[in-house]
């Protein structure tokens, strides 16, 4: 065989490998996308599915490595189980306590939604509990702090973000103090929550050098073996004292600025709102602790996840309903709505991130359409980028169903999260009302019936308004066409943040 004939076989073998392999390369990517059909859309909402479909489609292989990393919501099966357990025993443990004062008559909308709390996986509603509203955070800080210091059996302390640094330090001084005579501190803090933060490293070796017994909540440690989604974070809030004094709402232990130079040098901070409570609430609240706790140790706290008393010397009627992918469904979503379609003259919700499903928007948008006053309390700035042009891709439909929002003005970013319906009920928690804290985290929400709580969320409601300004379908119509588009091509990636 001569050179040129080799040559030219070359040649052939050459392009017919080229040719295979191109074939190859299009099989790969017709599976990834028949896959993606057949499978993507199994047990996901809509639009979930949908944003995960067009991630593959435009990015097949990208598309596909990120679903396999991101695609499921749901916890480790051994977390599942542990959940499941510590379910049973709640309810278990409580049952037969719902029981309240009648002192005045209940709205008729009210029962069915605590029933449906109740079957989702919510602590019972208990009545004779007391509470304050703290919309400062160094109020809220000092008020923590001081319950810490009052500590004679244990302190049991959950945050996404628990961060020391000049402002905190108080609060980590009385957690070493309360250690120093004989006090059980039990802590919790998010991993990947806290992580990004300088005081993080300073923060474990505080935690140790006191004797305090802490953990963190959903490690991200590949090399350990503790691996899940990333993006499955426990979001939670709360801090309880004795059993007997508790506290929840927005507020990570951290300073406002979140210790970021960037947000000092724009004078940038964060405003929240935090309850403290009192009753047989806060026997509810501890539970989620001691759920938690269960989930991150093996160790059952048994003695402190003990029912709730039926009495109390306070007036408010409370339950405390947790959220999370450890529930089969979504508790904080099914609670909003619900109040929601029930409501017969209000709703003011007051929320950093506004980024609902198609059901919340259907819920609020037919509640405005009928008449009643329905009122969006958000902010004026962001920081988070997709999340913020996500949320503001919201906003014609909102406006045009009638409404209202208000926005607070800048450089403050209002992250406090709670909602007031009629003159009835009031929320307040550590969700937001997006598509992550209904799916993706763990949250806590506290439903209270009580005149005088709801007055006094109203006059805080009252107070953002006034820093706020309000938002005209007119003014936002006349928005730049290229803040329109971010916000447009945000909003498909607002089932997956």
């Amino acid at each position: 065989m001569d050179d040129d004939t080799v040559d030219a076989t070359i040649q052939i073998d050459a392009g017919l490998f080229t040719l295979l392999v191109l074939l190859a390369l299009i099989l790969i990517d017709i599976g990834l996308r028949v896959f993606a059909i057949v499978y993507v859309p199994r047990n996901r909402r809509p639009q979930t599915a949908a944003a995960w479909l067009l991630a593959i489609f435009f990015l097949p292989y990208l598309g596909i490595l990120l679903f396999l990393l991101l695609g499921s919501a749901r916890l480790p099966k051994g977390r599942r189980r542990k959940q499941r357990e510590i379910n049973e025993y709640i309810l278990a443990t409580t049952e037969g306590i719902d029981r309240v004062t009648r002192d005045e008559p209940w709205p008729e909308w009210l029962a069915p939604i605590v029933e449906l709390n109740r079957t989702l996986g919510a602590m019972p509603l208990v009545g004779g509990n007391a509470a304050e509203l703290y919309d400062d955070n160094q109020a809220a800080y000092d008020a923590m702090t001081a319950a810490v210091r009052t500590a004679t059996r244990t302190v049991h302390a959950e945050f996404y973000i628990m961060s020391l640094d000049a402002t905190t330090e108080p609060f980590f001084d009385a957690l070493e103090e309360a250690v120093g005579r004989g006090v059980t501190v039990r802590v919790l803090l998010d991993h990947l929550g806290n992580w990004q933060y300088p005081g993080f490293r300073r923060t474990k070796k505080r935690l140790t050098a006191m004797g305090a017994q802490w953990h963190l909540m959903l490690p991200f440690q590949p090399l350990r073996g503790k691996v899940q989604r990333p993006d499955l974070r426990n979001h939670r809030k709360l801090l309880v004292i004795d059993g007997e004094v508790a506290f929840t709402g927005s507020a990570n232990v951290i300073e406002t600025p979140y210790q970021k130079k960037a947000n000092h040098r724009r004078g940038l901070h964060w405003k929240d709102l935090m309850a403290r409570f009192e009753g047989p609430v806060v026997a509810g609240i501890d539970a989620v602790f001691v759920t938690d706790w269960y989930s991150e140790t093996d160790e059952l706290l048994a003695r402190e996840a003990a029912p709730a008393r039926a009495t109390g010397t306070g007036a408010l009627d409370c339950q405390v309903v947790p959220s999370g992918p450890g529930f089969e469904g979504e508790n904080n979503l099914r609670l909003f709505n619900s109040l929601v379609y029930a409501a017969q003259s209000k709703v003011i919700l007051t929320s950093p991130y506004f980024v609902p499903d198609d059901s919340m928007l259907y819920a609020i948008t037919t509640a405005a359409q009928s008449g009643l006053d329905v009122q969006l309390i958000a902010s004026e700035m962001g920081d988070q980028f997709l999340v913020y042009h996500a949320q503001r891709s919201y906003y014609e439909a909102l406006l045009k169903a009638g409404v209202r929002i208000f926005l607070y003005r800048k450089p403050t970013i209002l992250h406090a999260k709670h909602m007031t319906i009629d003159d009835e009920i009031s929320i307040i928690g550590s969700s937001n009302m997006d598509m992550r804290s209904f799916s993706l985290d763990l949250e806590l929400s506290v439903m209270v019936r009580g005149g005088d709580f709801l007055q006094k969320l109203r006059a805080i409601e009252d107070d953002y308004k006034a820093h706020s300004h309000e938002l005209t379908l007119d003014q936002w119509m006349e928005r730049p066409a290229l803040s329109a588009a971010f916000d447009n091509a945000a909003r498909l990636t607002a089932a997956l943040q």
